[in-house]
Parts: C-alpha cells; sequence; structure tokens
C-alpha cells in the first residue's frame, strides 16, 4: 500500500527532527528532506508553505501536519495512520 509523498523541512541535528524521523521510521513510510542548513535558500518556501519558522515543518500530502509535536498527536489520536494509508 502506497502512501501519499512526505516532505520534512529540517536540519541535521535539531532534536525534534530527529523524533520525527524516528516516528516516520517506526511506521515504515518513506519520505523527503529538505535540509535548511543545506539549502538555506528554501527556508523562504517553508515559511510561505507553513506560516510558521522553526523546524521540523512535516507535510503530507498537501497536508501541512506542522513540527514533531502536531506529528506525535495526530500519531496518538490514530490520525495519522490514516493520512498515511497504512
Amino acid at each position: 500500500m502506497s502512501h501519499p509523498p512526505i516532505l520534512m523541512y529540517c536540519k541535521p541535528t535539531c532534536p525534534y527532527c530527529v523524533a520525527a524521523r524516528k516516528l516516520l521510521q517506526r511506521k515504515g513510510v518513506t519520505w523527503t528532506e529538505v535540509s535548511l542548513i543545506e539549502e538555506p535558500e528554501r527556508r523562504e518556501e517553508m515559511i510561505a508553505r507553513s506560516g510558521r519558522h522553526t523546524v521540523p515543518q512535516i507535510f503530507i500530502g498537501d497536508t501541512h501536519v506542522g513540527g514533531f509535536d502536531d506529528l506525535d498527536a495526530l500519531d496518538q489520536e490514530g490520525a495519522l495512520n490514516r493520512l498515511l494509508n497504512v
């Protein structure tokens, strides 16, 4: 079963980014990362899309999930599985 594309704006050593990666790994899904260290020019893109300045910012398909706390809350509610089609 395939899931919608996942995009995460992140920084390599951000603890919330690390936690988001671990949660997504536990779900068995793949995602694309935009490192704001390697591609700092994409920060403005992230802000325009999310309205937020902090990382991570996670998108599942066209849905802006938010940061790790938002992702974790969706998981706790069971809504993340529905969003991921898993």
